[in-house]
């Protein structure tokens, strides 16, 4: 919308219409439940303009962003049709956008803190019958919950396998990702695609980089798509009380480094803040390049404009990002419609939302992701 134009769907829609798009209606029901999830912040998210990086430079999510993108790439047919299959599962389907379930916390955070809450989710079964209740594109896990579930899901639900993992078992306790399946183990089961974590900026960083190159490589010939977890990790991102791992500088940088290797999506969390190179620059340090555009020019503290930010560095779009839905809270149906409607109207692809799902009834799992895709069903949200 032209700035003159801007209006809120609080502003828009509350006259009792259905505002009609192309992927279908936006009810008045669905829009009522935006705006009151989104409470203060409904006018100034939903009627925010862009004011750095103009939308007109993205390649934004839709159905033909298969042929749009990665026709003309090196993916082999194989890795086309998977991708198109992720598009085409779900209640997204058809829209360029996806909700994607992603079950690792059992390894990354141990099975009895993410499981306590809702001891059903041990059984991997019940894992993909959330993902597929919830109208999810896809389900990604561990090898052990894919491979064990595979013969009779496999084949109705895209399924991704994360090939790498934090433990807390080990003592001390350290952060590094290493590998715990092959991707041949993923192609055997019939998985659409594998998922990797890099931790940027930690000292095993260079390491998981060449291993998760390589990776990505296999994957690719072997008809895969590949989605990175593109997060930092080192304590000296924390200074004086802010914690730069989400600073949308150096997220930024860390999603340009994972379009590099391959990625065909990448996973971020929402950014929070900014200035995380002048940050650590401080003191006499000298850590990495950065330029004062980036602060002046290409974002501003508005969160859209901090993620249109982490989206530019995704190829402007041309890879999709999906930001990360948090740790589940007392406030998660909220969280997850303010970050799904910052991401999609930054220019991203859509979220990837795991412990505010499964740490809850199925039902209310169920209630949560479908409203998360009612955000990007809704053609009234639109890209800022």
């Amino acid at each position: 919308m032209k700035r003159a134009d801007r209006v809120s769907l609080s502003q828009t829609c509350r006259s009792g219409r259905v505002c009609a798009g192309e992927n279908g209606a936006c009810s008045q029901t669905m829009i009522d439940q935006i705006v009151t999830y989104l409470g203060s912040e409904a006018d100034d998210l939903l009627s925010h303009t862009c004011g750095t990086i103009p939308k007109e430079s993205l390649t934004l999510p839709g159905p033909d962003s298969v042929d749009k993108v990665f026709a003309a790439s090196n993916r082999n047919n194989q890795v086309l049709r998977n991708l198109q299959q992720l598009l085409n599962t779900g209640r997204l389907s058809g829209t360029g956008y996806v909700s994607i379930l992603p079950v690792d916390q059992g390894i990354e955070h141990s099975a009895g803190a993410s499981f306590a809450k809702n001891p059903a989710y041990f059984d991997p079964e019940n894992i993909v019958k959330l993902a597929i209740e919830g109208g999810c594109n896809g389900v990604a896990s561990t090898l052990g919950v894919l491979a064990l579930t595979s013969r009779k899901y496999a084949h109705k639900i895209p399924y991704i396998v994360k090939i790498n993992h934090n433990e807390l078992l080990t003592y001390p306790n350290k952060f590094d990702q290493v590998l715990f399946a092959s991707v041949r183990q993923a192609w055997e089961l019939g998985a659409a695609g594998i998922g990797a974590t890099i931790y940027f900026g930690s000292n095993e960083s260079t390491r998981q980089l060449q291993e998760i190159s390589a990776a990505f490589e296999e994957a690719h010939r072997l008809g895969m798509f590949t989605i990175l977890w593109c997060y930092l990790r080192n304590p000296q991102f924390k200074k004086d009380g802010v914690d730069y791992h989400v600073a949308a500088d150096l997220t930024g940088q860390a999603n340009h480094l994972g379009v590099t290797i391959e990625a065909d999506i990448i996973k971020q969390k929402l950014p929070e803040t900014n200035g995380g190179f002048k940050a650590l620059n401080m003191e006499g340090s000298s850590y990495g390049k950065t330029d004062e555009r980036i602060y002046t020019e290409l974002t501003t503290d508005h969160p859209i404009d901090l993620a249109r930010y982490q989206v530019a560095n995704c190829y402007m779009g041309k890879i999709g990002l999906i930001n990360s839905g948090g740790a589940s809270g007392a406030n998660d149906f909220a969280e997850a419609v303010r970050t799904a409607v910052i991401n999609k109207r930054a220019g991203g692809m859509g979220l990837i939302s795991g412990r505010k799902a499964f740490q809850r009834p199925m039902d209310e799992g169920v209630k949560l992701l479908n409203l998360i895709q009612d955000v990007y069903l809704c053609n009234d949200v639109t890209i800022a």
